[in-house]
């Protein structure tokens, strides 16, 4: 890492909000780039990432957190059935629907991505110094926070 000046210049909400915003898009993107070498898109590690945050989920419920369409949503579902990675039930109270789940190779799929990129940023903070890493540790406290809200 380069050498950084930390300037004490205080500054307002307004000023502040996009350099976190940009900061934290551009690192996302970077954290989401670094996955073991498979042929999953990004598209359908994201939806097997919802899957399993919501625990179930229905395929328009899906779509809708995704912000796809519904057949572009079947498309990809299609794809993480084939490979074994979600499961299809009938919905416990509506008989024309189905509820999604992710299977223990789908679970372990993402359990290889979060390591990937857990193993190239814990990389990158080593980089830094501790101090830089104390500060680092405080603000993703802080950003929890804000994430709540």
């Amino acid at each position: 890492m380069t050498e950084r000046t930390v300037m004490a210049v205080p500054v307002t909400a307004v000023q502040l909000a996009p350099m976190v915003r940009d900061a934290i898009t551009r690192l996302n993107r970077r954290v989401r780039q670094t996955r073991p070498v498979g042929d999953l898109t990004a598209t359908q590690i994201n939806a097997l990432t919802s899957i399993e945050l919501a625990g179930a989920v229905t395929p328009r419920e899906l779509a809708d957190v995704e912000r796809v369409q519904p057949p572009t949503m079947t498309k990809i579902i299609a794809k993480l059935e084939e490979r074994g990675l979600v499961q299809r039930s009938p919905h416990p109270t509506d008989g024309r629907q189905v509820i999604l789940a992710t299977t223990d190779a789908g679970r372990a799929m993402l359990g290889q991505f979060e390591r990937a990129r857990d193993e190239w940023l814990a990389s990158r903070l080593a980089e830094l110094r501790p101090e830089e890493r104390d500060t680092l540790r405080r603000a993703a406290e802080i950003l929890r926070e804000l994430a709540r809200a």
